[in-house]
């Protein structure tokens, strides 16, 4: 064999070696990112545990009380910032809070009660079932909104809801209850709630007015 011939068998021989330990070490990448990419679930896990959560846990360990309009309720956050008498138009021309947030739990027995504020809000989804939203605007026309989990299925897990928006919402699934939150801006006082009468607003949107009669009345007054 000629030394031109011995130097062309030797190259031939390490591109074959090399080509054989690139293609290994890619396999054994796929293989771990596949192994990587597995779920694996863990007994008593957190996915376990918020599963055998019912809602009096839910209710117990978060604080929350009965609230007028939205289920069970604990206010987690007034903004120590305040916006000063005049530094907003009407509604809020008497000062207010630059923002506000609390938590809320629904169940099939306590949905949220027809009623609308004035402030511009956003519900957000944590825990539990999904819950559907009924929106009746201020320009006469109405939107239903599911929040929660399954983003595939159109589920929301924010919802924004201007201010002066009528708006009821009732939990749908198998587990019977929601836990979300809202947030509010400016921050909500007592003032800027008002109940919504079923009758009245079923008239003036008679194109929802059977969905309007259709919400639960919550079990309290």
């Amino acid at each position: 064999m000629s030394l031109d011939d011995q130097v062309s068998a030797g190259t031939r021989r390490s591109f074959i070696k090399n080509t054989a330990s690139f293609a290994a070490a890619m396999l054994s990448g796929r293989t771990a990112a596949a192994q990587t990419s597995r779920t694996v679930a863990i007994p008593g896990g957190p996915a376990n545990m918020i599963n055998d959560m019912t809602f009096e846990d839910v209710r117990k360990l978060l604080d929350l009380s009965p609230n007028a309009t939205c289920g069970y309720v604990r206010i987690t956050f007034v903004s120590k910032h305040k916006i000063a008498a005049g530094g907003m138009p009407a509604p809020f021309a008497d000062g207010r809070p630059a923002g506000s947030a609390l938590y809320f739990m629904l169940t099939p027995e306590e949905p949220v009660k027809l009623h609308r504020i004035r402030n511009d809000q956003l519900y957000h989804y944590y825990l539990g079932d999904p819950i559907e939203v009924l929106m009746l605007l201020e320009d006469g026309s109405a939107e239903r909104h599911i929040v929660g989990p399954d983003l595939r299925k159109g589920h929301r897990v924010q919802l924004y809801i201007p201010g002066n928006t009528f708006h009821t919402a009732r939990v749908t699934g198998e587990r019977r209850w929601f836990l979300g939150a809202s947030t509010e801006w400016p921050g909500v006082e007592p003032a800027d709630v008002e109940l919504g009468n079923p009758d009245v607003l079923a008239a003036r949107y008679p194109g929802v007015a059977p969905e309007i009669r259709s919400f639960p009345v919550p079990t309290r007054p």
